[in-house]
């Protein structure tokens, strides 16, 4: 311990990258308050978990994840240990009783809470209320990309989803903040800005404004420099009208990617989950941007064996993904979530048949993912390096791989004086089902 002082502070962050986002913010106000940020718990007096309570996997990992940072304070390792984030916001009374021995709870934004139980300088913290846009960069997360959260708390009511209970009403960022933000992330050394919320599309609903997504995309356009990526993740299908595919298509900075999540497509359990679709609507979303410009990267997220969903029903989802072909799609199984109206709806599948639907519907989308992949063979794109190793492979992403859920594009650069961050013009050499390889075109001009 002879390394450590009572102001540093080790921060475990589990969940989403909108997590990531609050972690930050939490260290920067720590930073400002005079606390020193380590990146391993051993060189820490204190601990934060940022936790994830969305799904029950998850709540059975965090839980895990406390009681291994409790176990350290009981031996002596660190002195204070504090829990905050979604997994307090559900279940923060009950996790208090059954571990008497975490010494603070916050909320999902309960940052005085945090503040106060770290004995900060309250000076310091009346200075960060005022500085939203103060982040701290976390040992593991990457520069030349970053996650901008618009907005916190959901309005929709999904009946599978316990978002809204956790996070609460949708509250949109102010823009000017949310530009401030965006343009210090930038002079951080981001290169490309993944904009991330519950629900993207109704930025500004609560303040009663009209395409307010399309607002912010102007004012981060004309407010960052040109060479920045502006990606756009987790849009509400229902609100995507054919307005903004073309403020899309047409962005200067904006990337032709899209990560609408149907999750189904039988009317019968769009309207189950209270998803506020229409099949028909769902498929014209894709085929007007497809129309718009046919390069656009479509990704989706589908739900397998909702509670009444038929073998008609998981065929109807089959049939849509091949006729929209997508070129991704995320999967996962359902799961009941106590407190969510899905929970007790008659009619639940069981899980050997969600496990055989599941694979049935990725192995599709590979064959699909493929096809995809080959229509750019051949083709230049402009590729962000990710990663360099010692021998010169490189790995980075176009516009059609988000960060950590799609794949990559291998290319060598051995002998090339390429950095991290910097974007290479690239021709496509192979495609496989995931990942394409790639050769650079011209010479490396730094920041090109």
């Amino acid at each position: 311990m002879s390394l450590n002082s009572e102001n540093t502070v080790f921060c475990l962050t589990l969940g989403c990258s909108k997590n990531s986002v609050d972690s930050e913010r939490i260290a920067g106000m720590l930073r400002t308050a005079g606390f020193k940020m380590v990146p391993e718990v051993e060189l820490a007096e204190n601990a934060i978990i940022n936790t994830c309570g969305f799904i029950r996997s998850a709540v059975e990992e965090n839980i895990a994840a406390i009681l291994d940072l409790v176990e350290l304070k009981s031996s002596g390792n660190l002195k204070r240990v504090g829990v905050v984030g979604c997994l307090v916001s559900r279940y923060g009374e009950e996790l208090s009783k059954n571990i008497p021995e975490v010494d603070f709870w916050a909320r999902c934004e309960e940052h005085d809470v945090i503040m106060r139980a770290l004995s900060a300088d309250t000076i310091h913290l009346e200075c960060n209320r005022s500085n939203t846009t103060n982040r701290y960069l976390l040992q593991g997360v990457s520069r030349h990309v970053r996650y901008l959260k618009i907005s916190e708390g959901c309005n929709n009511s999904c009946s599978y989803c316990t978002i809204p209970s956790i996070k609460g009403a949708l509250r949109s960022r102010p823009i000017d903040v949310t530009v401030k933000e965006a343009m210090d992330l930038v002079r951080d050394g981001a290169r490309e800005i993944c904009l991330i919320a519950q629900d993207l599309t109704a930025y500004g609903d609560d303040r009663g404004e009209s395409h307010g997504l399309i607002t912010l995309l102007d004012e981060l356009e004309s407010s960052l420099p040109v060479d920045v990526w502006l990606r756009m993740l987790y849009l509400q299908p229902y609100r995507v009208d054919r307005k903004l595919l073309e403020r899309v298509a047409n962005g200067r900075q904006v990337l032709p990617y899209l990560d609408i999540p149907i999750q189904h497509s039988s009317h019968k359990i769009l309207n189950l989950m209270n998803r506020g679709s229409d099949p028909e609507d769902l498929f014209c979303i894709f085929e007007t941007a497809r129309a718009i410009r046919s390069d656009f990267a479509l990704r989706t997220t589908c739900m397998i064996g909702f509670p009444g969903e038929s073998r008609a029903d998981f065929d109807d989802l089959l049939r849509f993904i091949e006729r929209v072909r997508f070129d991704r799609v995320g999967a996962f199984v359902f799961s009941p979530e106590e407190g969510t109206p899905a929970s007790s709806l008659p009619g639940q599948v069981a899980e050997r048949t969600k496990t055989s639907r599941l694979e049935r519907l990725m192995s599709l989308q590979e064959e699909i993912s493929l096809s995809r992949q080959m229509l750019f063979v051949g083709k230049e794109m402009d590729v962000l390096i990710d990663s360099i190793d010692e021998c010169g492979e490189a790995e980075g992403r176009s516009y059609r791989e988000a960060p950590d859920v799609d794949g990559l594009i291998e290319l060598r650069i051995s002998g090339e004086k390429f950095c991290v961050g910097d974007k290479v013009r690239v021709v496509i050499t192979d495609a496989y089902e995931h990942d394409l390889t790639a050769e650079p075109v011209y010479e490396h001009r730094p920041g090109a």
